[in-house]
């Protein structure tokens, strides 16, 4: 893919492998910390995304760490036990303070300058059914640049991005995803209909673990 001058996204017949970015560097302060490091199902809260994010069709997952010092610990037992450490890279978002736009430049820095794409899945959203991402890389086709999944009206994660987002999604700033970028794609995003809700579920509050164990 590249960029006309115009200022249009042109996309061009681009090929290679795509990634997975698993965003995972923030405090979880409504959670009274150490969110994703938090025991769940025989595991940790991390192991839902990461399980999500290695059944996409991806070459690697790209883990963004950050506040908690526990997730990298937790990912890599997520990892040798599936025999999947190879795929796994970490990265540290070291202005992960500065809000979710610093984590997701560190993962977009660390996806293989020939990928054709990329995944974001969000750390503390463990129910995203396994084969949905699969249905997402699908539909990049003709001139879409982006997938996403709705749910019952509203948009849901994870995304999927080709590379020519990549620069938009870097200039973004302070503690704000990629709503923004999707928002002004119109027809170039491809909206996956789905009936889970796991598309939709985050974990905000130790009580929110308790009810969806």
């Amino acid at each position: 893919f590249e960029r006309k001058h115009s200022g249009k996204w042109q996309v061009t017949t681009g090929g290679g492998p795509l990634e997975a970015i698993v965003l995972a560097a923030g405090a979880g302060r409504r959670f009274g910390g150490a969110k994703l490091s938090s025991p769940w199902r025989g595991g940790h809260l991390i192991d839902g995304a990461l399980a999500a994010a290695f059944a996409a069709p991806v070459h690697r997952v790209v883990l963004v760490t950050g506040a908690d010092t526990a997730v990298e610990g937790a990912a890599r037992a997520f990892v040798e036990a599936r025999g999947e450490a190879k795929r796994l890279v970490v990265v540290h978002a070291s202005e992960y303070e500065a809000g979710l736009s610093a984590s997701l430049r560190a993962g977009l820095a660390a996806v293989a300058a020939e990928s054709r794409g990329a995944f974001v899945f969000l750390g503390d959203m463990p129910f995203v059914p396994l084969e949905l991402a699969a249905t997402l890389a699908d539909a990049l086709a003709g001139e879409v640049l982006a997938a996403a999944p709705v749910c019952h009206g509203r948009r849901g994660h994870p995304a999927l991005f080709t590379q020519a987002l990549f620069n938009p999604l870097k200039d973004l700033r302070g503690d704000q995803g990629a709503r923004s970028v999707l928002d002004g794609l119109g027809e170039r995003l491809a909206l996956i209909e789905t009936t889970d809700p796991g598309v939709l579920y985050d974990i905000d509050a130790p009580e929110d673990l308790d009810r969806l164990q």
